[in-house]
């Protein structure tokens, strides 16, 4: 039988593996896809360290998938062989629970998360339900599209979704792999952009992505640029620290929104007379379904929205995602397979 490349995972906290497997066959309600490329995400530490319950071992990493159809499996309609299509986070749902029925899929009490329900895109080909399945549009490559699959559905869905309305001023905290899509989004939003980061190296960056004006954490307060405007409507933290994400938030404006991304591993402080005095509020934000996906990428296509890459060939992701823990990597590192 054809043979293709997996780079899999053999136990947690095992080594990259670059193996050769039999190319397998959708079974009913999937297809089968040929993967051109696959985002690095911090989230595949959960597949690589074993940080999820459930994952059943040798595992294929990978949840920033880009590829073509490439077979139909029995029962699947509407999906045809050559469309070109991601897999992101949201890998499928039931359709039958509580949160399905209201269609909130994201929280699907059943959800498949790909990459770890079962074998994402570190690979040649890939299995995908029907449900996980986004139409990538036309003028947006394959390297472009995959991380637009988590970072990119995961920042724009969260802004469109925050009550922020053109003309407000909205504050992206961090400019990395997440916050440089999100500064993109505010500004074609139509959004007052503040881009917030570390050093005033970032500055000519924050406004080559379109940023309006750029906080420097090193040499300006937070809060009190943010309050010189009469404070930020909504604060999306792209960032993985809670303490800079404290001093970020006595800058919302009234009835102002934190709005978090980034998982830190630390408590957040809030001090409760800051909500309540200006009615103000924290909230979280995860991903998307695949039409969330589709219609991220549609935006994109449309606006001119794009990724910043570093791009690998498959059989060095294991260098991609070391760079990626590392804390290194500048933007997105993205695999290759060159089918």
């Amino acid at each position: 039988m054809a043979k293709m490349r997996a780079m899999q995972v053999p136990r947690p906290n095992g080594p990259f593996e670059l193996v050769e497997r039999e190319i397998p066959e959708p079974g009913a309600g999937t297809v089968r896809v040929k993967v051109e490329a696959c985002g690095v995400c911090h989230s595949d530490v959960f597949a690589k360290e074993g940080l999820f319950p459930g994952i059943q071992y040798p595992r294929v990493p990978g949840h920033e998938v880009a590829g073509v159809i490439d077979t139909i499996g029995p029962g699947v309609e509407s999906w045809k062989v050559g469309q070109r299509v991601g897999i992101g986070w949201h890998g499928g749902y039931c359709f039958y629970c509580n949160p399905c029925r209201h269609g909130d899929f994201i929280n699907c009490s059943k959800m498949k998360i790909c990459g770890l329900s079962y074998d994402g895109g570190y690979a040649d080909y890939m299995i995908a339900p029907v449900t996980a399945l986004a139409l990538i549009p036309d003028g947006i490559s394959p390297v472009e599209a995959a991380p637009l699959m988590c970072a990119g559905i995961t920042t724009f869905n969260a802004l469109r979704n925050s009550g922020a309305r053109p003309g407000d001023l909205v504050a992206i905290l961090g400019i990395g792999g997440l916050g440089h899509l999100a500064v993109q989004f505010a500004v074609k939003m139509g959004f007052k952009t503040y881009a917030i980061a570390r050093g005033k190296e970032k500055e000519a960056l924050a406004k080559k992505l379109g940023a309006h004006h750029y906080i420097d954490t090193q040499s300006q307060k937070i809060a009190d640029e943010l309050q010189q405007m009469g404070g930020a409507k909504v604060v999306l933290s792209t960032i993985t620290n809670s303490k800079a994400t404290q001093e970020a938030m006595p800058g919302l404006s009234i009835n102002g929104k934190l709005l978090i991304v980034g998982a830190a591993p630390e408590p957040l402080e809030v001090p409760p007379m800051l909500l309540i005095r200006g009615k103000r509020a924290i909230s979280g934000w995860a991903s998307g379904s695949s039409i969330d996906s589709e219609e991220t990428m549609s935006f994109c296509s449309q606006t001119g929205v794009r990724s910043m890459n570093e791009v690998f060939p498959l059989e060095r992701a294991a260098e991609a995602y070391d760079l990626m823990m590392s804390g290194k990597a500048r933007f997105r590192a993205v695999l290759t397979t060159g089918n």
